[in-house]
């Protein structure tokens, strides 16, 4: 089995380069002496400060272990997962964001979890964690609760946290749904969910854990609106596309991992 960790970046100067460290070893401990192997992609979408020079800097520090690949222009964070799912090599990818909000664990967790209840999407969810909101103020608690249980509704799916960062999909599926996708911004994770949903792939949530914090790129007031017209074309979209998923997400090497 081999796991592809995707990493996507826009202007990561200041952590790139301690998460790129951070999942070698990750990667190394959970990989070595269990039959696995990984790849790390550096999706660099248009950074306008020294991301770029510091990912391909690791990128050759670290030789056939992480691969950089890049946009010349910001497109939006569905664009640089997608260029990066569509490169990736492995039976299962996996995405988190670049600070790694929710450490390295969690991956070894997910794979466990896609291995023994057979999903082929697996995705965090802060709302099931006792701990999932640690940090944050009582009142961004409140607000990003409400924001996701609206865009929840609007989306037409029972999933607690559909904009968590932190997802892992079997290679199959995450093509399948990548490749139908459109969607380059922050609503990117709705339009793969319903996709999925639409194609009859097993969802799985599994609680997470912000670790690190820092401040959010996404207003909830101002982006909520944006959102809720974007989940309104997508459902349109989506509806309109076959409900037949494509062969190549159905089971594979993910569900038979021998670790």
């Amino acid at each position: 089995m081999k796991i592809s960790v995707l990493i996507p970046m826009y202007n990561e100067e200041n952590c790139v380069g301690s998460t790129a460290d951070a999942l070698v070893r990750a990667m190394d401990g959970l990989c070595s002496g269990a039959g696995r192997e990984y790849e790390i992609i550096l999706s660099d979408d248009g950074s306008s400060d020294g991301t770029l020079t510091i990912a391909e800097n690791k990128s050759a520090e670290y030789p056939g272990t992480i691969r950089v690949i890049s946009s010349p222009v910001n497109r939006g964070k569905g664009a640089a997962i997608r260029r990066a799912v569509l490169a990736s090599e492995g039976d299962c990818v996996v995405f988190t964001d670049c600070d790694l909000a929710y450490g390295t664990d969690v991956i070894g967790e997910a794979v466990r979890i896609m291995k023994e209840t057979g999903a082929d999407l697996v995705i965090g969810s802060r709302a099931i964690h006792p701990e999932g909101y640690e940090g944050y103020t009582r009142l961004r608690k409140a607000a990003s609760r409400a924001f996701k249980k609206m865009l929840a509704m609007r989306a037409g799916f029972r999933l607690t946290d559909s904009q968590c960062g932190f997802k892992a999909i079997r290679a199959g599926a995450a093509r399948d749904l990548f490749e139908n996708s459109v969607t380059d911004g922050w609503s990117f994770d709705f339009e793969i969910l319903m996709l999925a949903e639409k194609r009859g792939y097993l969802v799985r949530e599994m609680p997470v854990k912000v670790l690190i914090h820092k401040e959010s790129r996404i207003h909830v007031l101002r982006d909520s609106v944006k959102m809720a017209r974007d989940v309104g074309r997508i459902k349109k979209r989506v509806r309109n596309l076959p409900d037949k998923k494509d062969p190549r997400g159905a089971g594979g090497a993910a569900g038979e991992d021998h670790a």
